[in-house]
C-alpha cells in the first residue's frame, strides 16, 4: 500500500543576504543570496521511485514515508529577473555553473562583486540555484551536503557485499581511505572483510594483477606526524574506512582492493532529491525564489553523467506528471550515466584506460536516439519519454579519446545514428575535458606534453542563449557539429594515426579507451576482451587538430596542436592516457627552427606576418562564430583582448 501523501519538500530558510552589497546586474538588478535546507519526504512503494535501486530498504518513518534533507542556496534577482531557474549540478558537491559561464574564480561561497566574473548569468537575470544531489560527500570546503539514510535489512542487520576499491597515487602514501578521496565517504568493511579482503596491484589496466601478502597491509590510517602537536610521532590507527600498505602505495601501478562492504547509502535518491526541489521551485507558490516560467540545468563530467541518468531514469516527470527541466546542458559527460549500484562511490571518475577502468558509469544505452546494443540485442534510448527536456550535449576531444564519446550519436558498433529531434550535440574541437576560464601557462603534471590549452569558456554562454531561444522562443538551435563516419570526420583509431603529422617530441596514445563488454557479477568485474563496442575519434587536419565541430578562435587560428589526449610520464603508467588532460604541442617559432627540430607543421612565422595578423584573424574566428549562433557578440572583443602578445601566457613566443 502506498504511504499517504504530503509535501515532497519543505524548505526550510536559514539565512537571507544581499549579493556583491547590492550591485546591479543590467537586466537582473540586484541579487540576493539564501541559504536552506531542503526536507524531503518520499514515498518508496510510489512508481515515481522505482528505478532507485535499494530505495525498499530505505528506513521509514510511521507514516511510510523515507525522509532525508540537503543544501540548498539559491541566488535570486530580488525583482524577479527574467523569470528563468538555473540549477547548478554541482561537481562533486562544488558550485560550477557561475565560475564556467561568468570566466569567475572558484568559490563554494559566491558573496562579492569579484565572485560573479563578468556578471552573464546575472545580467542575463537567471535565478541561480545551487541544491546538493552526491548523497556520500563530507563535510569541508564548502560544499553542499546530501543526508541520506543507510540502507538496512528487514531485520535490522546491516545490508553487506564485495565491492572493489582501486588505488593510483602520484607519490608515494602509506595509507588511503576507501574511498580514495578525503572528501568521500567510504563504504566501511565488514568484520568478515578484514579477514578475507585481498589486495593486488598492476602495471596496466591490462597487465595481470599480483595479490599481495596479507601480512603487508591492513585496514588502518596513519595517525599523528607534522601535524602532532607534541613529539610529531605517529601511530598506525586500525580503520574501518582506510587501507595501509607497508612501504606505501607507489606510482606507476594500480591497486585494487576486494573486500566485503556494508552500510550503503541509497545513493538514488539524489535523483529524487533534483526532481522535487526544482519542481517545488517551479510550482509551490510559496517558495522563496520567486516566480519562475522555464527550468534549466547544467552539469559537467560527472554531473553531465548524472543529466543523463536523471533523463533516462524518467525523473525529468514529476509526482503530477510535470516536465521538471525544459532544457539541460550535460558537458563532458561522454557516453556515461551515473551508475547507483549498490556500494557506488559517486566521486570515483567515469572509466578511463588507466584510472577506474572497470567503472560502471558506462552502460547501455549510450546515445540519445533509440539504438540496438550490438552485442546484447537489448533496445533502448536516453530520450524516450514526453517530458523529457531538449538537450544541447556538449564535448571536447578527451570525450571521444577517454569518455567514449562517439557513442552518442553512433551506434554500439560505430554507425552514424545522430541525435532525436529535442538533441543537439557539439564537440568543442581540439580542447581537452576541464579548460579553467582563468587557466595560465600550461604545466605537464605527470603527463609527457605541457596540457591543452584551448580556451572555451566563452561557449558555455552560447549553448545557453541558444537553449533559452529554443525553449522560450521556439527557435531552434545552431545544427549539431560533430564528426561523422559519413564524412570521414570520424574515424579509427589506426586511421586517426596515419593522418597525425610527426610532431618532434610527441609520444602517441596507442589509442582511445576501448569498452568492452563487462561482467559485473563477480567482483572486481571482469571485462571480455573479445567483445567489444566500436569507440572512434575525431579525424585531423595537416596541423593535428581536429577537422569537425566547432573550432574555438584558438583552434580556428591555432599556434599549436591541440589535442584532447596526453600520455602518463615514465614512473606514472607510462604511455597509458591521462585521466581528462589534453596536449598542447606549440609550433616552431621561426622556420629556422622548424628545419632545426623536423617539424613537419609549418612555423608560427610562416603563418602570421607579427602579432596583429594573427589577431585580426582570431577576430575574423570569433565573428564567423557569432554569424553561426555559437558565440555571443559581447565575446568578440575578449576573444581579442585575450589574444593580444600571442594569447599569453597560454602561448610564449617571440618572433624578430
Amino acid at each position: 500500500m502506498s504511504a499517504r501523501r504530503e509535501p515532497a519538500v519543505r524548505l526550510e530558510v536559514h539565512t537571507r543576504e544581499p549579493f556583491a552589497d547590492g550591485h546591479r546586474f543590467a537586466d537582473g538588478g540586484a541579487y540576493e543570496v539564501l541559504t536552506a535546507t531542503a526536507h524531503y519526504a518520499t514515498d518508496p512503494e510510489a512508481p515515481a521511485q522505482h528505478t532507485v535501486p535499494d530505495i525498499e530498504l530505505a528506513p521509514r518513518d510511521g507514516a511510510g514515508l523515507v525522509r532525508f534533507s540537503g543544501d540548498v542556496e539559491i541566488l535570486r534577482p530580488v525583482d524577479g529577473g527574467r523569470r528563468r531557474l538555473f540549477f547548478d549540478w554541482g561537481n562533486r558537491g562544488n558550485k560550477r555553473a557561475v565560475q564556467y559561464f561568468c570566466d569567475a574564480p572558484h568559490t563554494n561561497r559566491p558573496r562579492t562583486l569579484a565572485d560573479s566574473g563578468n556578471g552573464f548569468l546575472l545580467r542575463r537575470g537567471y535565478t541561480v540555484v545551487f541544491g546538493a544531489w552526491q548523497g556520500d560527500l563530507l563535510p569541508g570546503d564548502g560544499r553542499l551536503l546530501l543526508d541520506l539514510p543507510v540502507a538496512r535489512r528487514a531485520d535490522g542487520e546491516p545490508v553487506r557485499g564485495l565491492t572493489t576499491a582501486e588505488f593510483i597515487v602520484e607519490e608515494p602514501t602509506a595509507s588511503l581511505p576507501l574511498s580514495r578521496w578525503s572528501s568521500t565517504r567510504s563504504n566501511p568493511v565488514s568484520e568478515r572483510g578484514v579477514r578475507e579482503a585481498r589486495l593486488t596491484r598492476r602495471r596496466y589496466a591490462h597487465s595481470a594483477p599480483e595479490e599481495l601478502p596479507t601480512g603487508a597491509w591492513r585496514f588502518a590510517r596513519v595517525q599523528g606526524g607534522a601535524g602532532d602537536l607534541k613529539s610529531r610521532s605517529t601511530a598506525l590507527v586500525p580503520s574501518r574506512q582506510d587501507v595501509h600498505l607497508d612501504g606505501g602505495f607507489h606510482p606507476g601501478w594500480i591497486y585494487e582492493l576486494t573486500y566485503e562492504a556494508e552500510e550503503p547509502l541509497v545513493l538514488g535518491l539524489g535523483l529524487v532529491a533534483v526532481r522535487d526541489l526544482v519542481s517545488h521551485l517551479r510550482h509551490d507558490p510559496a517558495q522563496p525564489a520567486g516566480p519562475l516560467d522555464h527550468a534549466y540545468g547544467w552539469g559537467r563530467s560527472q554531473t553531465g553523467r548524472a543529466i543523463r541518468d536523471f533523463i533516462h531514469r524518467g525523473f525529468n516527470e514529476d509526482l503530477e506528471g510535470r516536465r521538471v527541466f525544459d532544457g539541460l546542458l550535460p558537458h563532458v559527460s561522454g557516453a556515461g550515466r551515473l551508475g547507483l549500484e549498490r556500494f557506488t562511490n559517486l566521486t570515483v571518475p567515469g572509466g578511463q584506460q588507466y584510472e577506474d577502468h572497470l567503472a560502471a558509469a558506462d552502460a547501455f544505452p549510450f546515445a540519445y536516439a533509440e539504438s540496438v546494443d550490438h552485442l546484447t540485442g537489448a533496445r533502448d534510448a536516453i530520450m524516450k519519454r514526453p517530458t523529457d527536456p531538449k538537450v544541447l550535449h556538449t564535448q571536447t576531444g578527451t570525450e571521444y579519446w577517454q569518455r567514449r564519446g562517439s557513442l552518442t550519436h553512433t551506434t554500439t558498433d560505430g554507425r552514424d545514428l545522430g541525435f532525436p529531434p529535442n538533441v543537439r550535440g557539439y564537440l568543442w574541437s581540439s580542447s581537452q575535458h576541464v579548460a579553467d576560464p582563468a587557466a595560465g601557462a600550461p604545466a605537464k603534471g605527470i603527463c609527457n606534453h605541457p596540457e591543452n590549452v584551448v580556451a572555451t569558456s566563452a561557449l558555455f554562454r552560447a549553448v545557453l542563449e541558444a537553449l533559452d531561444a529554443w525553449v522560450s522562443e521556439s527557435v531552434e538551435p545552431p545544427p549539431s557539429a560533430v564528426p561523422t563516419v559519413a564524412d570521414g570526420t570520424l574515424v579509427t583509431a589506426e586511421e586517426w594515426s596515419a593522418r597525425f603529422p610527426a610532431v618532434p617530441s610527441a609520444l602517441r596514445p596507442a589509442g582511445p579507451n576501448e569498452l568492452y563488454a563487462v561482467d559485473r557479477s563477480p567482483v572486481p568485474p571482469v571485462a571480455d576482451l573479445s567483445t567489444r563496442y566500436t569507440v572512434l575519434v575525431p579525424a585531423v587536419d595537416a596541423d593535428g587538430n581536429d577537422t569537425a565541430g566547432v573550432h574555438a578562435p584558438m583552434v580556428a587560428v591555432p599556434l599549436a596542436t591541440y589535442t584532447g589526449w596526453n600520455t602518463r610520464a615514465p614512473g606514472q603508467g607510462h604511455g597509458a592516457l591521462h585521466e581528462f588532460s589534453g596536449s598542447t604541442f606549440p609550433f616552431a617559432a621561426t622556420e629556422d627552427e622548424r628545419l632545426i627540430t623536423g617539424d613537419p607543421r609549418p612555423s608560427v612565422q610562416k603563418r602570421y606576418r607579427d602579432a596583429a595578423e594573427y589577431t585580426a584573424a582570431i577576430r575574423a574566428a570569433a565573428e564567423d562564430l557569432v554569424a553561426r549562433r555559437l558565440l555571443l557578440a559581447e565575446d568578440v572583443e575578449r576573444a581579442v583582448s585575450s589574444a593580444t602578445d600571442w594569447s599569453s601566457p597560454r602561448h610564449r613566443y617571440e618572433l624578430p
